[in-house]
């Protein structure tokens, strides 16, 4: 049986892998914490992990950033890996959680979810065989997503630079001057309830190849962390991503 604890589980993701949890025969949900802790629950939620007497097994973390770098001793110190799904993390905060993992066996994904990693693929691939194209990563989500780009989109621009020279340009609104043939543009959208949208475009001089994924439900993201804990607490110490998974 594998204990579970789930980091930011009054937020709409982590209430969702919660429901998960719950119906997974081999996990038990020992609880979660959020800074906003809910009363009305049938498993305890708390703003402070000290105040579980139960160790749990695996801590899945859909949190912010802040909160999860704040987890990292202590998961650390008592050996407990995370799966980490919480996006918007600073160059620093990237690098504590790399260093954790020489320590604890770490699963961190900006995206959860299976198709996206085969779109991470796909593109790749595609600025090798397109290596003259513009590329441009449109991204859309709900109103209340605080990063931008998202982690997605950065996600898909790595796996982009890493097949070449490519760089990243985050803002363009304050340049005057002709874009840089290897720049990736981003463009990102807020508004609604959008859960997630993402497009590469490759323009040529005379036609444009777009690739696009679309979540039409937060549940894909759940399933991929369920899937990424199974995996996980299996694994020695060190760091893993849904490249492990393929």
């Amino acid at each position: 049986m594998i204990n579970v604890l789930i980091n930011g589980i009054c937020g709409k993701m982590g209430n969702e892998v919660a429901k998960l949890v719950l119906q997974e025969e081999d996990m038990n949900l020992v609880g979660g914490l959020d800074s906003h802790p809910r009363s009305n629950s049938s498993y305890p939620i708390y703003s402070d992990i000290k105040l579980f007497s139960e160790l749990p097994n695996v801590i899945i973390d859909f949190s912010a950033p802040e909160s999860t770098i704040f987890l990292l001793p202590y998961c650390m110190s008592h050996h407990i890996p995370m799966v980490i799904a919480t996006t918007g993390f600073t160059k620093e905060q990237q690098n504590e959680i790399l260093d954790a993992s020489v320590q604890i066996p770490i699963f961190q994904s900006s995206n959860m979810s299976y198709e996206i990693t085969l779109v991470s693929q796909i593109i790749a691939e595609l600025s090798q065989k397109l290596p003259e194209a513009d590329i441009e990563i449109v991204e859309t989500h709900h109103n209340q997503k605080k990063d931008s780009p998202s982690g997605t989109a950065l996600l898909l621009a790595n796996s982009i630079n890493a097949e070449g020279s490519y760089i990243y340009e985050f803002n363009r609104m304050q340049k005057r001057e002709k874009r840089n043939p290897r720049e990736i543009g981003f463009s990102s959208i807020r508004g609604g309830n959008i859960v997630g949208e993402h497009s590469v475009l490759f323009f040529s001089p005379n036609e444009t190849l777009e690739i696009k994924h679309t979540a039409h439900s937060r549940t894909i993201f759940a399933e991929g962390a369920i899937k990424a804990t199974k995996f996980l607490v299996k694994q020695k110490i060190g760091y893993y991503t849904m490249q492990n998974l393929m």
